[in-house]
């Protein structure tokens, strides 16, 4: 048992960080987790997760990851075309308007700016290539999402405007994406030389930052979770359901194009998570009116981070026996 907690150490951590933030009665942790929110707690995350990516990227990794068109192609059919259209079918069930605007909402973002390039990193995937899908989808997302989401929209007929300001995320792409990764590649060229122990312990440290992030999100988050108590549970199968039709046919292209170990954990993770800050952007802006939609958003990305912890883990186990 033990052992098996060390090995899924980090899942584990996320159900005990969920667990005790929902379950704090005094409301110390809530309290904590809003003070580091509104003094830019996940942007500095952020920020530090994507130095330590570019500590752990090699040359040779990012023009891999550049020439990998295929698997580029096929991460960006995921997140684009399937996710929609999954999120579309789901909304066939007789779902309340506000759990059908979270759905959409979340189906027509872009990849996640942090996770999923930790998880493809820990599963033996190439972290370049999972850092230029998250740049190129968050990139294409500043057009695609005002256009998907209003097609969706339409056929619930709930048809909105959307004004994405398309400046303000080119330059938080900028600031907490691009800059940090330069900072963290120069620092390698110019000052590191990393073994494999180093390398693994950078992992982690990206993993706790993950973890501060949930933490900052749940506690932001609390009072709508418990508020909707009666809901919560049929919104956790709900976006399950989701999230693991994503991963499914991510599976499937992986297996129909016969994409080998090493290009696959991208395509996998960065396919199929979806980034919360955005969606929240979204919700808070232009469907503040339905606060059972920023639920659906909140219970997605911690929902999709467990599954996804697991997996990595999985995957990463399922390697390292492959090596031995």
């Amino acid at each position: 048992m033990i052992q098996r907690i060390k090995k899924q150490w980090f899942l584990f951590s996320l159900v005990f960080i969920f667990a005790v933030v929902l379950l704090d009665r005094s409301n110390s942790l809530a309290k904590i987790g809003i003070i580091l929110k509104n003094n830019h707690g996940p942007e500095i995350m952020t920020f530090l997760i994507f130095i330590v990516s570019g500590l752990l990227i090699e040359s040779d990794q990012i023009r891999a990851g550049i020439k990998d068109i295929k698997s580029t192609l096929l991460a960006l059919s995921v997140i684009i075309v399937f996710a929609p259209i999954a999120a579309g079918l789901l909304c066939l069930l007789p779902l309340e308007t506000g759990v059908v605007i979270g759905l959409f909402i979340v189906a027509v973002m872009p990849t996640t700016l942090s996770s999923g390039i930790v998880m493809t990193g820990t599963a033996g995937g190439n972290m370049a290539h999972a850092l230029f899908v998250t740049i190129l989808s968050n990139f294409i997302g500043i057009f695609s999402i005002p256009v998907i989401l209003s097609i969706l929209l339409s056929l619930q007929n709930m048809e909105k405007e959307l004004g994405i300001d398309q400046g303000a995320i080119i330059t938080k792409l900028f600031l907490l994406v691009l800059f940090p990764l330069m900072i963290g590649i120069v620092l390698k060229s110019k000052v590191f030389k990393e073994d494999y122990l180093g390398k693994f312990k950078l992992q982690i440290i990206n993993q706790w930052m993950i973890i501060g992030i949930v933490f900052i999100a749940l506690a932001g988050a609390k009072q709508v979770l418990l508020g909707e108590g009666a809901a919560f549970f049929y919104l956790v199968l709900l976006v399950s359901a989701f999230h693991l039709m994503l991963l499914g046919f991510s599976f499937l292209l992986v297996k129909l194009f016969r994409v080998k170990k090493g290009h696959r954990e991208s395509i996998i993770f960065m396919g199929s998570q979806k980034t919360l800050a955005l969606s929240v952007m979204i919700q808070v802006t232009y469907f503040d009116e339905f606060g059972i939609a920023l639920l659906v958003c909140v219970i997605h990305h911690i929902v999709h981070l467990m599954i996804d912890g697991y997996l990595s883990t999985k995957m990463h186990t399922g390697l390292s026996g492959g090596n031995q």
